[in-house]
């Protein structure tokens, strides 16, 4: 009887441990499935917001290309969006922010932006013109590899590699072992760049389809410097100042500006305006920042997106606005 008794307890403990440890696999089960399907929701609607926020960059750029002109900083593509709640863009119907219960079941989302003018930029496209290097954008890079005191040695594998890559007529050995033509900066490591040289780099340069005039109302005094001759740091800050105050309407405009009649702009590698813009949105969702990145080009009222990238991007966060 003992020997039964014992038995029966092992027994019912024994079922006890099963049936706990299915209900916690089947509890386990449940909660990863919460998870995806929440996670899941989360990158849609993220999607979804990102999309939303570069086609309101698009409009912006069609409305300035409708008012036309030279384009500057001190249009309203190049004011940035700070951080702030998408909640305040939220509204009742009698115009009202949310507030209260309603506001609370509302997963707190921070909203961020700017656009960049690319022409601002030293292009990597001008450095090969129909299969030779072109000469004065080898000029203005080497000008900005010295103010930026990195090293030349750099910048002549990485024309020789393009030169490579951009060669005509090769024979099908030697079109072979040519490098591929790049299709993002990060591209530009495998030609011959260090990762400690084009770090520093990306703010001055850019890589876009065809070549492209350097904007003078929106360029960095770095690249004013690199683009044109004879113009040193203390003048393409002195324009820069001048531009910020009253921005350049033409090519003749900034050279008065310049005050130096040994200097002469070049409606091939200088220009007033621009056609390719970098937008940039980040949205914060919880613990996760999702941010996206794409390429504009605008001809006319036609602005179209060239590319687009998207990672999860680790930040604090952010202020409320």
């Amino acid at each position: 009887m003992r020997t039964q008794r014992g038995a029966a307890i092992l027994t019912a403990m024994l079922t006890v441990v099963l049936v706990a440890t299915m209900a916690s696999a089947m509890l386990w089960q449940q909660w990863r499935g919460v998870e995806v399907e929440a996670a899941q929701r989360t990158r849609v609607q993220s999607a979804w917001i990102l999309t939303g926020a570069l086609d309101w960059a698009r409009l912006i750029l069609r409305e300035d290309a409708r008012q036309g002109g030279p384009d500057y900083l001190s249009e309203p593509w190049a004011v940035p969006l700070a951080p702030a709640r998408l909640t305040t863009f939220l509204a009742a119907q009698q115009g009202e922010a949310l507030v209260g219960d309603d506001a609370d079941g509302v997963q707190d989302a921070f909203l961020a932006g700017n656009m960049q003018d690319l022409q601002a930029r030293l292009n990597v496209t001008n450095l090969i013109d129909n299969g030779k290097l072109h000469q004065p954008s080898l000029a203005a890079w080497t000008r900005l590899f010295t103010q930026l005191k990195l090293p030349e040695n750099e910048l002549t594998a990485l024309t020789q590699q393009l030169l490579q890559a951009h060669a005509p007529n090769a024979d099908k050995e030697a079109a072979a072992g040519a490098p591929l033509r790049p299709q993002a900066l990060a591209d530009l490591v495998w030609l011959g760049l260090s990762p400690a040289t084009l770090q520093v780099l990306r703010p001055f340069v850019a890589l876009l389809p065809v070549r492209t005039p350097v904007n003078l109302n929106t360029a960095a005094p770095e690249v004013l410097m690199a683009c044109i001759p004879q113009l040193d740091l203390a003048q393409a800050r002195s324009l820069e100042a001048a531009r910020d105050a009253k921005h350049l309407s033409t090519l003749a405009d900034a050279e008065q500006r310049i005050e130096n009649s040994a200097i002469k702009l070049d409606a091939g590698s200088h220009a007033v305006s621009s056609r390719f813009f970098s937008v940039t949105g980040q949205l914060r969702v919880g613990q996760t920042t999702l941010q996206e990145t794409s390429v504009l080009q605008r001809d006319g009222m036609v602005v179209k997106v060239l590319s687009r990238t998207r990672e999860v991007v680790q930040s604090g966060p952010p202020p409320i606005q």
